[in-house]
């Protein structure tokens, strides 16, 4: 159970690095070109999520070779994602408030690294079960 876990746990950081690349960059364009800070972070989770949602079912949880993708996992996807979202749009929306205009350029990646580990826990057992 542990080297199982310990894998899947490597490999979902691995690629969660990239996931936070492409989210950052997305967010970071929309948000400099004027578009407001829930619009932005929106489209750059949704960019991150649909990398995302692929690598995890074929990469991280696959079993004995064998992709966890599938309907069902999409629906329990994107309803954890819509959560996690609001979370993170939300506590950018305060960082905002309580440091300035520029926090959410920084603060996105802390708020997105505290994402990940609640991101993970639902992955594992609600997502890709």
């Amino acid at each position: 159970m542990l080297p199982k876990l310990s894998r899947q746990l490597m490999l979902f950081i691995l690629v969660g690095l990239l996931l936070v690349v492409v989210d950052w960059a997305v967010f970071s364009l929309f948000f400099y070109l004027g578009m407001p800070l829930a619009p932005a972070n929106i489209l750059g989770r949704a960019g991150g999520a649909c990398l995302g949602f692929y690598l995890n079912g074929r990469i991280t949880f696959a079993e004995a070779g064998q992709p966890r993708l599938g309907r069902w996992r999409l629906f329990r996807f994107v309803v954890v994602w819509l959560v996690l979202t609001a979370l993170g749009t939300l506590l950018m929306m305060h960082a905002r408030t309580l440091f300035g205009a520029h926090a959410p350029y920084l603060a996105k990646p802390v708020i997105e690294a505290f994402l990940a580990g609640l991101g993970f826990l639902c992955a594992r057992f609600v997502v890709y079960r």
